[in-house]
Formats: structure tokens, C-alpha cells, sequence
């Protein structure tokens, strides 16, 4: 139990701050028609923070991050597709009816991977907290610990696509979630310059 606990409440430390995933995630919901449209952006966010803790815990990500060159491309890359979703986003509107415009489900699951997989700060934040601290913990112990910080990142993300579906009917007008989709892509494009400043 210990070790569950532990899992817990460490991984619903890291995932609460705002975050560009967390932001993604929280507009689908609030911006497609159903709820269930903004399944594939929820799930391949909950799927890539677990892909991400399973590597992290075994650390394999450990032996990647030595090589200079490739935290530089990931870095490069991460930058480009997030000046590309603030576009997206700023430039969205919010659907108050069935004929609104969202994102289509590729396009929803190609952020999520980007916001997910591109974003060199949460994988060392994974990799560095995460890793570590499974170090603690053997055989079932460690299983137990991996559960629970999957288990409340699939939670997470899911309360998250509820609580802007939430908002949206609010929300009857659009005007909220259109200050928001503007909110969104500047700290998106914040957090791009962000990450070239740490390239040089």
C-alpha cells in the first residue's frame, strides 16, 4: 500500500500544474460537439503519459537523454509542432452547435502525440521523478507503484475532457472558450520560445 500511495500522490503532483497537454486535453472537450469526439485526444494523452512512465521506470530513456544531438532534435521538432498548434488554436472556434468547427480526430491525436511525446521538459520531469523514485521499490512493489501513476494519469485526463465539456454548456455563447482557445495558444507559443531559449 505504501508503494501505491507513494504512486499517487507523485503522479497527481506532477500532472495538476497547467501544462500544454493538460491545456489540449481540457479544450477538446470543451470544443467538440460530444464528448465522445474528444475521446482520441484523451486517450492518446493518457496512452503516451503511460508509455512514458513504463520507459521511465525502467529506464531506458535514461541511456537516450546522454546523446546531445537527440535532445537537440526533439527539442527542434517539439518548438514546430507547437507554434503549429497555437495557430490552430488560436485561429479555432467554439462550437456551440453539431455544425461548429473542431478538430478532426487525426489532427486531435497528432497534438496529443506532439504535446505528449515532443515535449523534452515533461520527459525529463518523467524520467527524473518518476524513474528515480521507482528505484525504491521491487518486484510487486514496484508494479504496484507503476499502477497507481497510470491509474491517475488515465483519471486525470479523462476529468479533465469532462470539465471542459462542462464549461462548454456554461458556456452557451462561445465567448468563454474563444477567450480560452486565445489563452491557449499564447501560452502554447510561450512555451515554444521557452524551449528555444533552452537550445542555445
Amino acid at each position: 500500500m505504501e508503494a501505491f500511495m507513494h504512486g499517487i500522490i507523485l503522479a497527481f503532483g506532477l500532472i495538476l500544474p497547467l501544462g500544454v497537454q493538460n491545456v489540449f486535453v481540457f479544450s477538446q472537450g470543451a470544443t467538440q460537439p460530444r464528448l465522445l469526439r474528444a475521446l482520441p485526444a484523451t486517450i492518446t494523452a493518457a496512452v503516451c503519459d503511460t508509455f512514458l512512465m513504463l520507459i521511465a521506470i525502467f529506464g531506458v530513456s535514461i541511456i537516450v537523454f546522454q546523446f546531445e544531438w537527440l535532445r537537440l532534435s526533439l527539442m527542434s521538432i517539439g518548438i514546430i509542432f507547437l507554434l503549429y498548434m497555437g495557430f490552430s488554436i488560436w485561429r479555432s472556434k467554439p462550437t456551440t452547435s453539431m455544425t461548429g468547427q473542431a478538430l478532426p480526430m487525426n489532427k486531435q491525436i497528432l497534438f496529443a502525440l506532439s504535446v505528449s511525446l515532443l515535449n523534452p521538459h515533461a520527459i525529463l520531469d518523467t524520467v527524473g521523478v518518476i524513474g528515480t523514485s521507482a528505484l525504491k521499490y521491487v518486484g510487486t512493489e514496484q508494479v504496484l507503484f507503476t499502477l497507481a501513476c497510470i491509474i491517475v494519469s488515465w483519471l486525470w485526463f479523462f476529468g479533465l475532457t469532462i470539465a471542459g465539456a462542462v464549461m462548454k454548456k456554461l458556456d452557451g455563447t462561445g465567448r468563454l472558450m474563444m477567450l480560452f482557445n486565445k489563452c491557449s495558444a499564447l501560452f502554447i507559443w510561450g512555451t515554444a520560445i521557452y524551449l528555444f531559449i533552452g537550445l542555445r
